[in-house]
């Protein structure tokens, strides 16, 4: 049979080994619970570099050549604009996220941790995020991007 045959055949079956899962199950939570949990903490960090960059005007420079890196933080194309501050913001989320997700792994990696207690901090950090996203509840923060 052609190559290509081959790969289409094994292709085809391809859902079929996930679905046969593993030999042996997971014993421990924890590191599920450090990649789920850093993922809210990532959201709430997010929300944090807003509230720092939108009280405080001279960090919004600090935290925005933090996401020099990112393609369209700087654009002096009106047409396609840029994206500003917002990409110290991301990168600031993505530090968090793995920072947290690192530390959390480490601490967690031979530990069972309760699925109340992952909800509960899936749920504390996801509420955060949302709620400083609020702008009642925070007047200083701008309803349109300067």
């Amino acid at each position: 049979m052609p190559l290509y045959v081959k790969f289409w055949n094994r292709l085809k079956t391809f859902p079929k080994g996930l679905s046969a899962g593993s030999q042996t199950s997971p014993t421990v939570s924890g590191p599920a619970a450090a990649a789920l949990i850093s993922a809210a903490f990532g959201c709430f960090i997010l929300m944090v570099g807003q509230h720092i960059t939108s009280a405080f005007k001279p960090w919004e420079k600090i935290i925005w050549s933090l996401g020099d890196w990112i393609p369209g933080s700087h654009n002096a194309n009106p047409l396609y604009g840029e994206i500003g501050s917002y990409a110290g913001k991301e990168t600031v989320l993505l530090i968090g996220w793995l920072v947290s997700w690192l530390i959390l792994s480490k601490l967690w990696q031979d530990k069972q941790i309760k699925a109340r207690t992952i909800f509960f901090c899936l749920f504390c950090f996801l509420v955060a995020a949302t709620v400083m996203n609020w702008h009642p509840l925070f007047p200083y923060l701008p309803l349109m991007p300067t």
